[in-house]
């Protein structure tokens, strides 16, 4: 028999998503974000949203961009889904509330997640936000909804350079910190031990720059 062959594991540290950040938002910062999305769950989207928010801080803004969060859930074992729901089915776990549609109106929205994989939780955040949004528009005067029409954006700490099963909005903005192959990615904040985690992502690094050398 095969031996089956482990995944490429690349293991990033706090440091290099705050790096990755800071060199995004110099662009994002063109899209003029008024408000953060988010996505949690089996994702975890809080951390680099509250790093985006300190490099999107303007002067001519009066306090923080507010930061509001999504849970979404493709890859975890939750009570009550079937072993074919998951990988397979985004479980939304978590919402903006009853009247989400409502805080979206007339705002400019960056949807934050850690890794653009299959695409398809991205696919599942944005088409819903959108349908809240035009449900809500659809109470407005017809006059009046072109201007209260959301503009969404996206950013991904790591997008993963494979075949997407869900798609995106060709006018919906896509940033991303890094494109990277089709690796297994240890964060920082799944880590046990912090220090051990820097350790072996250093230990990598230095092969890196010794094969490369």
């Amino acid at each position: 028999m095969a031996a089956i062959q482990e995944p490429e594991h690349l293991r990033v540290t706090y440091n290099d998503v705050h790096n990755l950040i800071r060199r995004s938002a110099e662009k994002i910062a063109e899209f003029k974000p008024d408000l953060l999305i988010a996505i949690g769950a089996h994702t975890l989207g809080f951390f680099p949203a509250r790093v985006m928010r300190t490099f999107l801080k303007n002067p001519e803004r009066k306090g923080n961009i507010p930061i509001h969060a999504i849970g979404l859930s493709l890859y975890e074992s939750l009570p009550g889904l079937t072993a074919e729901q998951i990988g397979a089915q985004v479980i939304r776990t978590q919402w903006l509330g009853p009247e989400s549609g409502k805080l979206l109106l007339g705002r400019r929205a960056l949807i934050v997640d850690e890794v653009d994989d299959s695409r398809k939780t991205l696919h599942y955040a944005v088409t819903e936000l959108q349908q809240d949004v035009e449900r809500e528009l659809a109470l407005l005067p017809e006059s009046e909804r072109e201007a209260k029409r959301t503009k969404f954006a996206v950013f991904v700490v790591h997008n993963k350079l494979k075949p997407k099963l869900g798609q995106l909005p060709d006018d919906i903005p896509y940033y991303a910190g890094d494109e990277i192959e089709d690796v297994w990615l240890d964060y920082p904040w799944e880590a046990v031990d912090i220090e051990e985690h820097d350790r072996l992502a250093e230990e990598a690094k230095a092969k890196a720059r010794q094969a490369q050398a």
